[in-house]
């Protein structure tokens, strides 16, 4: 005889539903940046309030933006093989449930900016998530093949947003590690895109490799790498990091330069998802040596 809990799904199940929904690995690498905004933004360590409420913030804000973009995209991602399994498209959650979780997210976000951090954060992340779940998924990513460049302007801001919580201004140097966040990102996502381009092409999305083709999706990737080495010097260039940071930086441009030429001039299937890979990877420890290098410099009291 079945019993009700038959019928109903397990709880631990549940909660991993609305786990993935909120992208997870995503959020904690915008958190990761947005945590070195905050701590590049003090000599020494920040105050607690910002350095905690103020990347508890950015999270919840980024997981809310992650399941808005999955209520917006969910008809889309039942067309395509890497994302037809998420909870929305494979019915394990329903929409309803979903867009009260993201609002939930979104609304605890804000008032934790606003009431425990300062009300310039809160605006800016605000803005943030709307530019990501809505400029860029309901008009953006439907409208053009640089949809991922413009609205890399959304995912290259938790570093400014991090250290918004401590100065409670747009400082230039927040901008720039913004500016490498924005340049990576083409790369980083046209890599992934030229492994998934049937997927994006059944769905009706103008990727890049769709509309212009892989080769010239590869040489894109290239290019923007390219940009990245140099865009990645300028911490050094202008004084807010130091030698060990371009030491790091510059072998980890090396091997994403050897990666993109790779990808370039061969036509291995499995090598645009190890670059989208070792993007990843590239972006957490250059901001961990610039970590690293601003809490040495610090030690030693002086600039490089």
């Amino acid at each position: 005889m079945a019993t009700p809990s038959d019928s109903l799904p397990a709880a631990p199940s549940i909660w991993r539903d609305y786990l993935e929904l909120t992208k997870p690995r995503v959020v904690a690498l915008v958190t990761f940046t947005a945590l070195v905004g905050t701590l590049l933004a003090s000599a020494g360590m920040p105050p607690l309030e910002p350095l905690v409420f103020g990347n508890l913030g950015i999270a919840l804000a980024a997981a809310s933006a992650a399941a808005l973009n999955q209520v917006l995209d969910r008809r889309i991602d039942a067309q395509m093989a890497r994302t037809r399994a998420r909870p929305l498209p494979s019915g394990r959650l329903s929409e309803r449930d979903a867009l009260v979780f993201a609002a939930s997210l979104g609304v605890s976000a804000m008032a934790i900016l606003a009431l425990l951090v300062n009300l310039l954060t809160a605006a800016l992340t605000f803005l943030t998530l709307i530019g990501y779940a809505v400029i860029y998924t309901v008009w953006l990513k439907r409208a053009t093949p640089q949809n991922i460049v413009i609205g890399g302007l959304a995912g290259a801001a938790p570093p400014v947003l991090g250290w918004a919580a401590v100065s409670d201004s747009i400082d230039p140097n927040a901008l720039l590690l913004a500016l490498i966040i924005f340049v990576w990102t083409p790369p980083h996502f046209w890599s992934l895109a030229i492994a998934r381009r049937d997927d994006y092409a059944r769905a009706g999305i103008p990727m890049l490799p769709v509309t212009h083709g892989v080769a010239y999706t590869r040489l894109q990737v290239l290019l923007y790498t390219v940009l990245l080495v140099v865009v990645t010097l300028m911490p050094f260039l202008t004084r807010m990091s130091g030698l060990l940071y371009l030491a790091a930086a510059l072998l980890l441009n090396a091997e994403f330069l050897y990666y993109a030429l790779a990808l370039k001039v061969t036509a291995r299937e499995e090598l645009p998802l190890r670059v989208f890979r070792f993007s990843v990877t590239y972006l957490m420890w250059l901001f961990a040596a610039l970590l690293v290098d601003h809490y040495m410099l610090a030690l030693r009291g002086g600039g490089p």
